[in-house]
């Protein structure tokens, strides 16, 4: 049986970042997943990566979906490997419950802008996909950590966005859209979220240029203009 060391030097092998596991048991398992015991979460965080990803074929290849297609091939091959099933977040609906899984494999809490927030990474990381054993795994307990939003009362990732789609209703994916089709907007197409690079957690760790408008591409082709 493998041990989560182990498991976690083949996840950054292969340019992906380890991000954190966790314990399945009757009460939470997805009716989907019978037999999954355990869950050891991959991804993204800070520079940890991108770089295997853009130096793909997928990345160069100008079809559909290159960084799904690039994650699916890559964690399809660490789970064959580790004797383990591939687990993905955008495989539905239904949907399997990755935010609720990070939030109890890593100290990452929701942030105003309802993406995840972590301690050190700040708004700078993603989970690709995720690894299910059905044997149990070993995990050390995980140490709490206060959300950084908490010591943030001036929040200017709320105040940044330039059409106000981050608001206590929630997120206003249309009005987000329409703004970055507009000349107006291409400060983020260009150079990612306005609202996300507010944010002064972990900008150590924020995107490249090239990343971000890789990201905002790819969010904006996902919302066909409506007819």
């Amino acid at each position: 049986m493998l041990g989560l060391a182990a498991i976690v030097e083949s996840i950054e092998r292969c340019g992906l970042a380890a991000r954190g596991a966790i314990a399945l048991d009757a009460s939470d398992r997805p009716a989907n997943l019978a037999g999954v015991n355990a869950i050891v979460l991959v991804g993204a965080a800070g520079a940890r990566g991108w770089s295997a990803f853009a130096d793909s074929p997928e990345a160069a290849d100008g079809r559909p979906d290159p960084l799904d297609r690039w994650s699916r091939r890559v964690i399809d091959a660490l789970a064959l490997a580790l004797g383990a099933r591939a687990l993905y977040p955008f495989d539905g609906p239904p949907y399997l419950p990755f935010q609720r899984w990070a939030m109890r494999a890593e100290a990452v809490h929701v942030s105003p802008l309802g993406m995840l927030i972590h301690p050190d990474y700040g708004l700078w990381h993603s989970y690709r996909g995720a690894l299910g054993f059905a044997d149990p795994i070993a995990i050390p307990a995980l140490a709490p950590r206060a959300s950084p939003c908490e010591a943030c009362p001036a929040r200017p990732c709320l105040s940044a966005c330039p059409v106000g789609a981050f608001a206590a209703e929630g997120y206003d994916v249309a009005g987000c859209a329409a703004h970055l089709r507009k000349e107006e907007g291409r400060a983020c197409m260009d150079g990612g979220c306005l609202a996300r690079r507010a944010c002064p957690i972990g900008r150590a760790h924020a995107y490249g240029e090239g990343r971000m408008r890789f990201h905002m591409r790819a969010f904006l082709r996902g919302r066909p203009i409506a007819a």
